[in-house]
């Protein structure tokens, strides 16, 4: 069994200021230093030209060693945590998950 890719895109409501969207944006940047499996993460804001992200303005890609890890992660208290911060002030969010 191979690593999972887990992407995310976000889009924030417009009543949330940049000084809090940017506070929201680094509680989830800390996510591999709190929860075991997570190999990798990047992310950030988006920049493309092209005009496709349905208003999605940020996202990013965590890597976990495994299917188990991903798992593991998803009712871990410190992702739940976060999860409970961020949502209320996300209009819309897409998640993706895929083995490599």
């Amino acid at each position: 069994m191979g690593a999972v890719k887990h992407v995310a895109l976000i889009k924030f409501k417009a009543s949330a200021s940049p000084a809090l969207v940017n506070e929201l944006w680094n509680e989830i940047k800390r996510l591999p230093s709190l929860v075991p499996g997570i190999t990798d993460f990047t992310g950030g804001l988006n920049n493309s030209p092209e005009g496709l992200n349905q208003g999605l303005t940020h996202g990013f890609v965590m890597t976990f060693k495994d299917a188990a890890a991903r798992d593991a992660y998803l009712p871990h208290p410190e992702h739940e945590q976060v999860k409970a911060k961020v949502l209320p002030h996300v209009e819309s969010v897409v998640v993706f998950d895929f083995e490599v």
